[in-house]
């Protein structure tokens, strides 16, 4: 029988709750964006859609029990944050490269800098988490019959 996760407790069920909404509007985004004018910066709108991945993937780490979904949540959650700081950077530096935003742009501006902000708590919760989700012993199934 599985176990509810550690991380989504407390702080972690806000963490999840954020996670779903940016999902939801990083989803939506990139969906009209690619649909309606593509050509127009498919670089952009193709992170956006990145962007979406990311932020369902992390909510279902985040949510499901077990050492190897918090292995997929650090690391989701680590790519993220790599992604906000560069593509924040870029956008800064090069408005040629993002002719229109992405989620990223500007580190979240559009979202009122929640993509900045969450992957930083969402690695503090992990951080915070870490001994609970690598000590949980790995179940072994047992043969039918036994």
């Amino acid at each position: 029988m599985a176990t509810r996760s550690s991380l989504a407790t407390g702080v972690g069920r806000v963490l999840i709750a954020v996670y779903g909404i940016l999902a939801l509007a990083a989803t939506g985004r990139s969906v009209v964006q690619i649909i309606e004018k593509f050509s127009f910066a498919p670089f952009a709108y193709t992170l956006s859609a990145v962007a979406a991945v990311v932020y369902i993937v992390a909510m279902i780490a985040l949510i499901a029990p077990g050492r190897a979904w918090y292995r997929v949540a650090c690391v989701t959650i680590g790519f993220e944050m790599a992604g906000v700081l560069v593509v924040g950077t870029l956008s800064l530096l090069d408005r040629q490269l993002f002719p229109d935003d992405t989620v990223w742009s500007y580190y979240g501006l559009g979202y009122v800098f929640a993509p900045l902000v969450l992957p930083i708590a969402g690695l503090w919760w992990l951080r915070k988490h870490h001994r609970a989700a690598v000590a949980e012993p790995v179940r072994a199934t047992a043969p039918a019959g036994e």
